[in-house]
Order: C-alpha cells, then structure tokens, then sequence
C-alpha cells in the first residue's frame, strides 16, 4: 500500500487477497451507474455502495451518512483517477483510513492470483490462476521441472513469474476452446518458450497461424505427468476436456462449478445443445465420481472455496448442480436456451482476435475484455 497526497492507495494485487481471504470491506464505485450494474467487485464480506464522482465534485456531503466511522474506506473508479479525487474528498469529510484503488477496474480485470490447487501422482503440483475480476481461471501444471498452461490469458507476466521462480520448461499449452469472452495468451507464450500450442481442429477452422491438432484421446506428457484429452463438445464445437492423472478433470466452459455452458456464443445454441447434453450427461457420466472439477470460468463470488480456489468433485455436481439434474431432454433444451444472458462484450471482435484474423493494440484488447464473465446458462 502507498500514500499519495494524504490519500492512501492499495494495489489490486492487495485488495485480491483480502477479498479471497473474505475479510470484511467497505468499498465506494465512483464510476457511472450504468457501468457499476454491469460489472462490480463482489465478495462474500464486501459491502459496495456506487455514488458517480460527479455527484461528489462539491464534497463528501452526498454520501457522508453511508460511510462506516471505524472502518477503512477503499475507492474504485474506472481507471484510478476519480477514485483519487473521491478519496480525498472523504478525507476532507473527516475520515482518515481511505484508500485509493491503484489502476481502478482496468487493473481489477487484469489481476490474475496463483492457488495451488494440489498435488500430481508422480511428483509436481497443478496451480490455479484466478482472474478475480473477471471470473478467468487458466491452469499450469508442473511436473519433473517441465510445465503446461491451459486457457491461458493475455496477462503473460504471471505465468512466466512462477516458471522462472520454479526454473521450468514450458513445453505444452493448450486452450480447452476457441475463447469468446477473453483473449488468449497461448500462441505467444508457447512462441517465447518453444512450446507446442494445441487448438482442438474443430474450433480452429479459420485459425490464421501455427498450431497443433488436440483430438479425443490423444494423451500428453509432461515430466511424469499425464495430459488426457477428452472431446467434450456443447460450448463449442470443439470443446475439449482435460483430464490430469486420473485425479483432475479441466472442464472449460463446460461445466462450472454453479452452473453449465451456454452453447451460442458462435450462434449455433439450438444447433450445440445436443452436443452440451451429450457431453454433461454421458460423456462426464462415465468419468469416476472422484475426479476434482477446474472449469475455466466461475460466475460467483459464492463458488470459491475458503483457500480462494474454485473446485468440486466431479459426484458432488451431479448431486448438487442443476443444470447435470434436468431429465427431461426438451426441458434441458429450453433451459439452455431461454436462460442465456447478453453475450460477452465485443465477442466476435476477441473470437477474431483468437483466430488471428485481426491484431488489436494492447489498449483496444484491454477494453474488449472489460466486463463480466458470461459464459454460463443462468
């Protein structure tokens, strides 16, 4: 945490932590209403108020009855600089613990944490990264001093932080899908490693550079461990699972923790509904019961576990997750269906992107992404 002017500031790095650890919060959105119900920061113990900046331009007045006396007050805007102004008109209020959020949430959205999820069979461990404000989890996997990342995001720095703090050779990455909702990171960081960059063929038919082929079954090796494909089509058309020495089952947008995926973010929903069925109510059916679920999304705060990962047994969400207990085929056909929320922001503009048919600059890619996560049936 720094001190600015008499304002205080907190990274997004900081504040991740403290929402994973479900500490107690009391934040103010300065940004526009509109943008504040579209996206927020959420988290089990956050209370979050939005007042627009421009409300407050003349003082802390408007809001002063709202604002906790004992607690410390922590201010999001955009991009970090009404949050700045906003702060320092609470401290002229008279209230002193009040901190800045450095980058606002363009840097919320970007933020990604490293949980160490757990052990492999053969020695090596599987890590989750979660992308806290935008509901991204990507994986890497490192065994005998090699590594694989699986739906890597853009935001390389990470990733490439634990590789060389642990002095690992990166020599596989692989997307589950073609992403709609984020842009992917694998193609390049497989080029600055060597490594192979696996696409399942399916969803790569407009794909405009190198890559290789993942199809059902195929298995990889990485250090001692082993990397099973599982075609498991319904989101995509190429939707492919990843199963981790019998003990982890990499879902993708399949099947999340709370929910299900949709299957028309390429337009095709009645088309991939068959598809999504097939895969959640047979494929999956005759994996064991045992197997620890890591989607490539969450939707909520209230999917993450106490240590800040999200994960459950594969025998727990046939129990527990609606969208794996709907019987009735045209019932799960109308479900999947009807209960579809907006399409992520700029969708086709990152699929574009993902295929390697247009090269937005880093700034543009920035605000494709800004937003919620979207890739669930309701």
């Amino acid at each position: 945490m720094g001190n600015e002017q008499g304002v205080k500031t907190i990274t997004v790095k900081e504040l991740a932590r403290k929402v994973i650890n479900h500490e107690e919060l009391f934040i103010i959105d300065a940004r526009n209403t509109d943008d504040f119900d579209d996206w927020k920061i959420e988290g089990r113990n956050i209370e979050i108020i939005n007042t627009p900046y421009f409300e407050l331009l003349e003082g802390a007045d408007p809001i002063v009855e709202k604002l906790p006396k004992e607690k410390e007050i922590y201010v999001i805007c955009a991009k970090g600089g009404s949050s700045q102004f906003v702060a320092e008109q609470i401290i002229e209020a008279g209230f002193s613990d009040v901190y800045s959020v450095e980058g606002g949430m363009k840097a919320w959205s970007e933020h990604l944490e490293p949980v160490k999820i757990g052990g492999l069979k053969g020695g090596g461990a599987i890590y989750q990264f979660v992308r806290i404000g935008k509901g991204c989890l990507s994986y890497l996997i490192q065994s005998n001093g090699n590594a694989a990342i699986i739906d890597t995001n853009r935001m390389l720095g990470p990733y490439e932080d634990m590789i060389k703090e642990q002095n690992l050779k990166l020599t596989h990455v692989l997307d589950t899908h073609l992403h709609a909702d984020h842009i992917s990171g694998g193609p390049k960081i497989a080029e600055n490693h060597g490594a192979t960059y696996y696409l399942p063929p399916k969803d790569a038919g407009e794909v405009m550079f190198q890559y290789t082929e993942v199809n059902d079954g195929d298995v990889y090796q990485v250090g001692t461990t082993n990397i099973r494909a599982l075609y498991s089509p319904g989101h995509t058309i190429g939707s492919t699972s990843y199963v981790i020495d019998d003990q982890y089952l990499l879902t993708g947008d399949i099947l999340f923790i709370d929910s299900i995926g949709r299957p028309d973010l390429a337009g095709k929903a009645e088309d991939w509904v068959g598809d999504l069925r097939q895969t959640l109510y047979k494929r999956y059916k005759e994996l064991t019961d045992e197997l620890l679920v890591l989607p490539a999304h969450y939707m909520s705060i209230s999917e993450m576990n106490d240590d800040g990962s999200i994960s459950e047994k594969l025998g727990i969400l046939y129990q527990q997750n609606h969208g794996l207990n709907i019987t009735d085929e045209n019932e799960f056909r109308k479900t999947v269906t009807e209960n579809l929320p907006p399409q992520p922001n700029s969708y086709q503009e990152i699929r574009e992107t993902n295929m390697g048919k247009i090269s937005p600059e880093e700034e543009r890619q920035r605000e494709m992404e800004i937003g919620p996560n979207r890739c669930a049936v309701r």
